[in-house]
């Protein structure tokens, strides 16, 4: 009975981790179109569409190249190269996003609450779309492939707080 504990006690330890691939980690940049005018692209009847521009990402590189050795007496001589790549280029996209009818106070005191339980909300559940909102919006869609501060649908559903197509399940 020992020998058998420590083993069910792991098994049912092991129900409570999360699973990956659910709804919640749902790659949202899958559902991002390149923009191409300043019209939305034509998709099902009634959805509601968002504009985004994520600007370019550069990252500088500083690298000492030694010009001189060390010699008897004498430290080596360095000189700085810098060098500029671009890690991600500048993206103008259209994402679907909840209607405005929808984005009611209860809506988004419902985002609020699922991100509050998420650990990205910190503020007061006001139903109100404020700077903290908007903020911790960004927190849940950045590390998912969409870095905005509008609601995406995608990121409504993987909250559990927009109706989910049968289709994704």
């Amino acid at each position: 009975m020992r020998v058998l504990l420590p083993i069910i006690v792991t098994i049912a330890l092991a129900g409570c981790n999360p699973t990956s691939g659910g709804l919640s980690d749902a790659k949202l940049s899958d559902g991002l179109i390149p923009a191409s005018g300043d019209n939305p692209p034509s998709g099902p009847d009634g959805a509601c569409w968002a504009r985004d521009v994520t600007p370019a990402v550069i990252e500088t590189e500083i690298e000492q190249v030694m010009v001189a050795p060390a010699t008897d007496g004498l430290a080596a001589t360095f000189r700085s190269t810098t060098r500029q790549k671009i890690v991600q280029d500048r993206r103008d996209v259209w994402f679907r996003t909840p209607c405005e009818a929808e984005m009611t106070v209860p809506f988004v005191a419902s985002v609020q609450r699922a991100l509050k339980a998420r650990g990205l909300y910190r503020a007061p559940v006001t139903g109100e779309m404020d700077a903290a909102t908007r903020l911790a919006i960004r927190q849940f869609q950045e590390p998912r492939g969409l870095d905005s501060e509008v609601l995406s649908l995608g990121a409504a559903q993987a909250l559990g707080i927009s109706a989910t197509d049968i289709d994704r399940l």
